[in-house]
């Protein structure tokens, strides 16, 4: 069975200790040719991913040179890349798996993304490359969300978590003071809005950034189970803590917690209004650390104005502050169909061995590998995140990653909805129940 939850006083316990032009249309593997000055076959391994290098500068660079060491070290392998932004990925992918011509080597999500792929044949097993050695350098419970029936389909890249950013300047010339619970968080928001500044950017056009709001109310509300047992069907949506997290939601509308316009507004946009000092606070996950702390094309004062706290513990209800919105971002997978699956294995092992090692320091990613965080120098805010990895109680996989794809749309839908009003909190509540039972 899929995992629905990480809990990681044991899971993540290791991470201080040791944390963390393209071939369009063409069929897997089919650049191969026989002929080289060695003797060896030439094969090109077709590799798609989603780091360009306009929004993601730092990962696009660290791909490109992965992809060069591995090329020096195979001079008979040639890898073709395409990039594409997030959102295209996903549909490309969707469009190209329908008629079998996957590259040989792409990204995938965990849980239910996955699962349809590797269902339908798509995706191949990589158990024999996870010989002990390499099996036990990820951090535990990362692989194992790429794991389907046992076998493993993926190889994790990325171990995140979703802190709340906030701009202490911002805080400070209005008095208000880090919440540790959710009736101070609230006098934040009231304080900020009060005194005409935006409280929260949030660009809830994407849907899925509005879900990490209503996932962090449903954990406090209803404890680390109550959400993953509506999804898994343990559960239901129409259990009373998640209500009061999706009435809460509006509630924080009704506030005028959010931008203004958050509805139309993309999470790009929105972060550049947090980014521009237009916003006090800004919930994204630990994959935007390099902005706050590496990317040298952000101004250092903004940087160095910028931290992060806990969604707050809401008084009364099962949830522990400790407790993460989070899980494994994007791994790597090979296709069944690939005509160079050797290759193709042997460059996803070396990429996520070598991704491990440079992730952390030159892109500020917690990679799903361990890092000796002692061999290597990382900023303040870098340590703080990895220090209360170490001290999580949960973490919940994001769920729209939990669901299958139809599912997943009809949640996302739903949450802007909610956002905008258009569903009352018991309306959200049937619109899940009737997707998920309809998906069984």
């Amino acid at each position: 069975m899929l995992k629905k939850a990480f809990t990681s006083m044991a899971l993540f316990g290791l991470i201080l200790a040791g944390c963390s032009g393209g071939s369009d249309g063409e069929s897997a593997g089919s650049g191969n040719e026989q002929g080289s000055d060695s003797g060896q076959e030439e094969v090109t391994v077709n590799f798609m991913h989603l780091w360009p290098a306009g929004s993601s500068p730092d990962h696009h660079r660290i791909v490109n040179e992965i992809v060069s060491e591995f090329e020096e070290q195979n001079p008979n392998v040639t890898v073709e890349v395409e990039v594409l932004e997030n959102e295209q990925y996903k549909n490309r992918l969707q469009v190209i798996s329908s008629s079998n011509q996957l590259p040989d080597v792409g990204m995938t999500w965990p849980a239910g993304f996955m699962e349809p792929y590797v269902r339908g044949e798509r995706f191949t097993s990589l158990d024999d490359i996870l010989d002990d050695e390499f099996k036990d350098s990820f951090v535990a419970g990362t692989r194992e969300a790429y794991e389907v029936d046992g076998s493993t389909y993926a190889l994790p890249l990325e171990l995140n978590i979703a802190p709340v950013f906030y701009n202490k300047a911002i805080f400070e010339e209005n008095g208000v003071e880090v919440p540790e619970t959710y009736e101070e968080f609230l006098t934040v928001v009231d304080t900020l809005a009060g005194n005409g500044v935006t409280p929260i950017a949030l660009g809830n056009r994407d849907r899925w950034t509005g879900s990490l709001w209503y996932m962090y109310l449903a954990d406090r509300f209803g404890g680390e189970t109550a959400l993953n047992s509506a999804i898994d069907r343990t559960g239901t949506f129409e259990d009373e803590s998640l209500i009061s997290a999706a009435a809460e939601i509006q509630n924080l509308v009704d506030r005028n917690a959010f931008i203004r316009g958050f509805n139309g507004l993309s999470d790009q946009e929105a972060k550049s209004e947090f980014m521009n000092g237009n916003a006090a606070m800004y919930l994204i996950g630990s994959w935007d650390l390099p902005n706050y702390t590496t990317n040298e094309e952000v101004p250092q004062e903004f940087r160095d104005s910028i931290g992060f706290f806990k969604f707050p513990q809401v008084e009364g209800g099962a949830g522990d502050i400790n407790s993460w919105v989070g899980g494994p971002g994007v791994g790597l997978f090979v296709a069944e169909n690939s005509d160079v699956k050797e290759e193709s294995k042997a460059f996803v092992k070396y990429f996520v061995e070598r991704w491990g090692d440079q992730a952390v320091v030159d892109a500020g990613v917690i990679p799903g590998t361990q890092v000796d965080t002692e061999a290597v120098e990382l900023p303040a805010l870098f340590i703080e995140v990895l220090e209360d990895l170490n001290n999580a109680s949960n973490i919940t996989l994001f769920a729209d990653v939990q669901m299958s794809s139809n599912v997943a749309e009809v949640h996302l839908d739903a949450i802007q909805a909610l956002f905008g009003k258009e569903v009352t909190p018991e309306g959200f509540a049937e619109i899940h129940e009737k997707a998920l039972a309809e998906d069984e």
